[in-house]
Formats: structure tokens, sequence, C-alpha cells
């Protein structure tokens, strides 16, 4: 599989990722499909300590123990858990307390010595967000982590972290039916040298190939961001009649974000290892033309976001 650098670090990923948030809390299986992807070439895994309160950490360590080298390792902080009787849950904590006490607990979930790539977990423009940096600054001196990053989908917040900190990369969504990062978000990355980890690729599944009967029932009652049901069904249509019949939607989508220079990995879930085999089957096809990029941006909405605009 082809790989790409994060922004200006020297962190080399797989062109996909892998999302390990929705890898469920059956060990076996979970380690199961991390063995799959690490197999096939994937060295990029994305986990974070909000998952299954934790346990999700502990099964990505077990899968990577004796391949740790071979694996770029990305966690997320921010989300910090409280219990009430018999209620778990969590609320925002983005001091520097917090991040550096959590650290210590991911580490140990992921029986490591080092994060390659630590991510704050959200992030409002309430924050104190002087204080966050210095405290992600501080681990990558300690040695705790080796880089930082954010998640995030908040224009203003991403300026904040882009133009004062030294982070390498920022999770978000983006896909061919939200495209909403190319107008503000991608240029101003590119200004910085700092990378996209592209998440949602799918579109909660509607570019999965699946039929449109067996979508989501909020995605038919409501559709997709700026797009109604039926203009999802008639893209779909569209998309399967101007494309190859060999070729199919996920490949198709996936592709689109990786043809953007701004985007270092695709980060993909996977409940099952077919999906991890369609996901590189996809990206290890022949890329999209160019008339065929073009297509796709003439079929979609090149919509901003319409909150926490710079």
């Amino acid at each position: 599989m082809q790989k790409r650098t994060i922004g200006s670090s020297d962190l080399v990923v797989s062109e996909i990722g892998l999302g390990c948030m929705s890898l469920g809390t059956d060990e076996n299986k979970a380690i199961s499909i991390i063995d799959e992807a690490i197999d096939n070439g994937v060295n990029y895994l994305d986990t974070a300590d909000l998952y299954d309160f934790g346990l999700n950490e502990e099964f990505v360590g077990k899968a990577i123990k004796g391949k740790r080298h071979d694996i770029i390792l990305a966690t997320k902080v921010g989300n910090r858990p409280h219990e009430a009787g018999d209620k778990r849950g969590w609320y925002w904590d983005a001091s520097k307390t917090y991040i550096k006490e959590a650290v210590k607990n991911s580490l140990r979930r992921l029986d490591t010595d080092y994060i390659d790539l630590y991510q704050l977990h959200g992030g409002t423009m309430e924050d104190k967000i002087d204080e966050t940096i210095e405290a992600f600054e501080e681990l990558v001196k300690e040695g705790f982590i080796r880089y930082y990053g954010i998640s995030s989908i908040r224009p203003n917040v991403i300026r904040e972290y882009a133009t004062r900190s030294s982070i390498i990369s920022v999770m978000m969504q983006y896909s061919l039916l939200d495209r909403r990062p190319e107008e503000q978000v991608f240029p101003l990355l590119d200004q910085y040298n700092i990378s996209v980890l592209a998440r949602g690729p799918v579109a909660k599944g509607i570019l999965t190939g699946k039929s449109v009967e067996s979508l989501d029932s909020k995605i038919k009652e409501n559709g997709y961001l700026n797009y109604s049901f039926e203009e999802i069904c008639d893209i779909i249509s569209t998309l399967r009649k101007e494309f190859p019949p060999n070729m199919t939607l996920n490949e198709i989508a996936l592709q689109f974000c990786l043809h953007h220079k701004t985007v270092a990995s695709v980060v993909t879930g996977a409940s099952n290892i077919r999906q991890i085999a369609d996901n590189i089957q996809a990206v290890n096809n022949s890329k999209l033309s160019l008339d065929q990029i073009r297509l796709l941006k003439e079929l979609t909405i090149a919509a901003g976001y319409d909150n926490h605009r710079i």
C-alpha cells in the first residue's frame, strides 16, 4: 500500500488507516481485525481513551504486541470520564493537568512507552488554548508522545491550533458528500503544512455500495447534510451509470478523499475482516482520472461550514 507523510513530521502512514472505534467489545474479534489490517499493509491505527471506556486502547495494545515498531499509533484525549451511581459518562476537560494525567493511563492501556500521534479529541474557543498547547509540547519534550494534533470540524478552533501550535494533523470528517473542509480548512492547513486524517469517507454508509433501501431510516427521512434522500438516490444512480461497473462506490469514495493533497490518510472503521479487504482493494486499484474527479465535483455540493467559521 502507498504511504504518505503526515504534515511536517517523519510519520509515514498508509493511505488507509484503521479507525478502531467500531471494533466492538469482543477481544478476539477486535484483535483479528487489527491483525488483518496490519498484515495487509495498514500501519496507522487510530483509537481514543473515550472508546468503550479504555477497552479499545487495551485491545489495540494487545494486537500490536511485538509489532510496535511497524505501527504509527494514534489516540486521543479531552473527554474525561465520571461516574454518578450506575451512570457513566464523559465531560470535556482540555486542561494541562488532565492531559498529562490521561496520557499515562493511555500508555498503560496501550502497553507502550510512547504514542506517535496524540490528538485533542475536540476543542472549543472557550478552552485555555495556550495551556492545552503547553501540555502537548511538554509531553513531546518528555518523550511520552512524538507529535500531536487535534480532532475537530470547527474552522475557528483549527485556526487557533494551526497558527499557535506545532500540530501536524487535523482529524476531520471529509467525503464526497461532505466537502465542507475544502472551503476554509484545507487552504489554511496547506499554508502551515498540516495534514488531514479523513474520517467518515463513506458518509454514514451512503457510499459503501449497499442499496439505498437499506440506508439508515434517519437518512431516508432527513437526508444527509445538504442533500435530501432523493438527491442522494440521484447521485448514486448517476455514479453507477457514469463509472465503470467494476468500480465500486466505496472505491470512488475513498479515492476521492485521497485525491486531495492535504489528506495524508483516510481513516476507515471496520467491524469485520471483509471490510478491511474491501477498503484496501479500493485504494490499491487504479486511481481516479482528472475527468472523473471533475465529474464528482460537478455532481456534489462544495458547501462550507455554517458555524464556527474563520
